[in-house]
């Protein structure tokens, strides 16, 4: 029997080949986007789940709050907490504070490397995460001070064939480091990336306590991202609440100064999704996006079933006959259901094969246009299987039960006579059905066209800087006697180049957080309680004029002024916060910063610091002539590759040792907006999928309502009906589906784009284009999609279509 049924499977589909391919076509499409989409979702779900006390594990966020609003969100926040916890909560099983070092470079014998992901860490470190060390004791390796833990990577580079352990190497030329384990390169599903771990009592001995500061125990000193191991079956908000009363006395000896704080817990494995803070590790995700996509690779794979629904019960019709012969020779509905599922399963293999194949040629585009790093490892992993095996299964299940049930209820009778009639039920069914795919269709473009155009919006607004033609030298590490000296000198050696405009030196270059953070700064006439928080950005004299800051009020920085160290500009947010209604009114006010007084000589106008995706920093410039920073240097357009030789000639002269990093700062802003990119163009290309399989199950409905009206068709041009007619018979059903699907649609896209752009400071308004052009595109879509067959049959002789009767 089985035999008999695989047989009539193969046959059905060879008979059929136009169908068979649509169905083939539509599945396979709409199982490899949803299995790629899958491996995406899933990467992005992972992070941090390899650690083996994952649960556990808590990271310290810290709000900072200035006289009782909230003012800044750090994830790297205040040294104390962790021990400050740990010594009076018994919940606390251990912790470890990490300390980012910034760039260094790590020199053993004759060979060197940059290191750009450099912390400090303290002894415990390996204890709570699971980061394993290939040589060396994760117990003692980041124990002692001028110790350090590097990785396979950095270890292969420097050491080669040497085992590095006991070895030492030197940061920046003159810091000696004993080299006490090598881990295992840092997996890409976590939020912490590193290289390279130096001890914290390292740090601690760089920075050894005074009668009036210790940097350990400090409260208001930010900068150190601190984790938890709770002990088993601790509730982390139970926690939380006991950490009030003692942040509480802590805050209270800063309460005219309105300094107040709250910290909180965030398990470890929700930090790359939903983490956007002060000082985080390295960009995160965004849970919201992912979970969207989530939403997408649904969509498409139950496209794609409906597809074969309908396409099966539409060519159900041509094989009412063969139901009504087997019915009539003794065939249970229960075998003809077999039969219908079997052929199902058969097309879904098939379905599957097509699918796998078409992501093995699809992995590298899928790959470049979602940033993921996606190999053909893919089919190594157990999990991408067990996803196909479940979307074969759930595949042939939906899309072949309801077929199946349709087909084998055929009356005999009625088939043999000629008399087949849909039911009013299953007409809604299949309309229902329709109007779901074109529903998932039109949300999924109008969030397509808001991500691109919000994307358009945030790359082409004016950021209130100039930053083309802009390259900038990473700062140098290498110490040397006269670092003022020597800078001096080779920004004026720069200026003699005729492609050089200006060079300038700064803690801070636009498109990267300002992590110089300062509270209790207010006017010297104000009272402590006045004191509030601003970003700090140190510059040279150079600094305002070579970015082309709009100066609204005052002045910049200059030589001529013979004070200008204890002079400061105010971006007018900053004005605006420290009291002031009007730029011209802050001019020559004095400010206490930290017990040093400083002038105000100038504001400038508001800027993007960072993207689009934040608001205004209140910002303060400090002229500050030997500041040590990342160095920007304006271009001409000519010549660049001659003038970039010359630069690094000349940085050799006067910074021998050191690295000549470079890059350009409008490449270098625009990377704010990668995972952005990246998002929109999986969001596109996979919306431009769903509305293709979408059109293959229009096809499918169109096919089924020409064979229930064909001889109604063939009366109605006996009758004197032109094509025209009949087509417009036709297409008006079509539209009222798609005007349906867009009712149903444009609210829920609505609440999901307006929910997402909340997420963006700066954004566009939600306008009527962002619904209206999608409708038409879905709109003429659907009719060219009904005139390939309806032209068709309202051409074809009626004669043709009476003939049975």
């Amino acid at each position: 029997m089985l035999k008999n049924y695989l047989l009539v499977a193969f046959r059905n589909l060879a008979k059929s080949k136009a169908f068979s391919f649509i169905n083939i076509v539509g599945l396979a499409i709409g199982m490899a986007a949803c299995l790629l989409i899958l491996q995406y979702v899933s990467f992005e779900l992972s992070f941090d789940n390899f650690h083996a006390k994952k649960d556990r594990i808590y990271r310290i966020n810290q709000d900072r709050y200035n006289k009782g609003k909230l003012s800044t969100q750090w994830a790297g926040g205040a040294f104390a907490p962790g021990s400050a916890f740990k010594a009076v909560l018994p919940d606390i099983e251990d912790f470890v504070k990490i300390v980012n070092a910034g760039q260094a470079l790590a020199t053993y014998k004759d060979q060197k490397i940059v290191i750009k992901d450099d912390y400090y860490a303290s002894s415990s470190f390996f204890n709570i995460f699971s980061f394993p060390l290939i040589s060396g004791d994760p117990k003692t390796a980041l124990k002692e001070p001028n110790t350090a833990v590097i990785s396979e990577q950095v270890a292969q580079t420097l050491f080669h064939n040497i085992n590095p352990v006991g070895q030492t190497l030197y940061i920046n030329t003159d810091k000696p480091l004993k080299i006490t384990g090598v881990m295992k390169n840092i997996p890409g599903n976590t939020h912490f990336k590193f290289d390279f771990l130096q001890s914290y009592s390292t740090l601690l001995k760089e920075n050894p306590p005074n009668k009036d500061y210790n940097l350990d125990n400090a409260w208001l000193s930010d900068g150190c991202t601190t984790y938890l191991l709770l002990k088993p079956g601790v509730d982390p908000k139970v926690l939380e609440a006991k950490f009030v009363p003692i942040v509480k006395k802590v805050y209270d000896a800063y309460k005219d100064a309105g300094e107040g704080g709250v910290y909180t817990l965030q398990p470890v494995q929700s930090i790359h999704l939903y983490s956007n803070r002060m000082l985080e590790f390295q960009p995160n995700g965004d849970g919201k996006s992912v979970y969207l996509l989530l939403g997408i690779a649904i969509f498409v794979i139950i496209i794609a079933w409906i597809n074969y629904i309908n396409l099966a019960t539409a060519r159900g019709i041509g094989r009412a006959k063969e139901v009504g012969v087997r019915k009539t020779l003794g065939s249970a509905k229960a075998q003809l259901v077999t039969q219908f599922m079997l052929e199902a399963m058969l097309l879904n293999a098939l379905a599957i094969l097509v699918a796998v194949l078409l992501i093995v040629i699809c992995i590298p585009v899928f790959a470049s246009i979602s940033g993921l790093q996606m190999g053909f490892s893919l089919f190594a992993k157990p999990a991408f299987w067990i996803a196909v095996l479940g979307i074969f299964l759930l595949g042939s299940f939906f899309s072949g039960f309801y077929p199946a049930i349709v087909l084998s209820a055929f009356r005999p009778v009625e088939v043999m006579k000629g008399k087949i009639l849909a039911s009013p039920r299953g007409v809604i069914l299949r309309k229902g059905m329709v109007v779901f795919q074109f529903a998932a269709s039109i949300f999924l473009l109008i969030g397509s066209l808001t991500v691109f155009r919000q994307l358009q919006y945030m790359q082409n607004q004016k950021l209130g800087i100039k930053i083309d033609q802009t390259l900038v030298i990473k700062a140098p590490l290498v110490k040397v006697d006269s670092f003022y000296r020597s800078m001096s000198t080779f920004k004026q050696e720069c200026l003699t180049q005729p492609s050089v405009k200006s060079v300038t030196v700064s803690t801070n270059i636009p498109g990267e957080p300002v992590f110089w953070n300062a509270g209790g700064i207010k006017l010297t006439s104000a009272d402590q309680s006045q004191g509030k928080q601003y970003r700090i950005i140190g510059t040279d004299y150079d600094y305002l004029t070579a970015y082309d800051m709009k100066l609204v009020a005052g002045r910049k920085f200059s030589k001529d002024f013979g004070d200008e160290p204890h002079s400061v500009v105010f971006n007018r947010k900053a004005v605006e916060q420290i009291g002031f209604n009007k730029p011209e009114e802050a001019l020559g006010k004095r400010i206490d910063f930290w017990g040093q007084v400083y002038t105000i000589v100038g504001v400038v106008d508001n800027f993007h610091q960072q993207s689009l995706r934040d608001s205004y920093d209140a910002l303060i410039f400090r002229c500050i002539p030997d500041v040590r920073g990342p160095v920007s240097i304006k271009i001409s357009s000519a010549n660049i590759t001659q003038t970039i030789a010359g630069l690094k000639k000349t940085w050799a002269a006067f910074f021998p040792g050191d690295q000549f990093d470079y890059f350009f700062l409008d490449q270098h802003f625009n990377e704010q907006y990668k995972a952005d990119q990246h998002f929109g163009q999986v969001f596109g290309v996979f919306t431009g999928i769903a509305i293709f399989v979408a059109c293959l199950g229009l096809f499918g409905l169109v096919s089924y309502t020409i064979v229930q009206r064909n001889k109604e068709i063939g009366i109605r041009k006996v009758l004197g009906a032109t094509v025209n007619s009949i087509l417009g018979l036709l297409y008006k059903d079509f539209a009222v589906l798609v005007l349906v699907s867009f009712i149903v649609s444009a609210p829920l896209a609505w609440y999901a784009i307006n929910k997402w752009l909340q997420t963006y400071a700066f954004r566009i308004d939600i306008s009527l284009l962002l619904f209206i052009v999608p409708f038409f595109i879905v709109m003429v879509i659907a009719f060219a999609t009904v005139s390939f067959l309806s032209v068709k049959a309202a051409l074809t002789n009626p004669v043709k279509s009476l003939k049975t009767e």
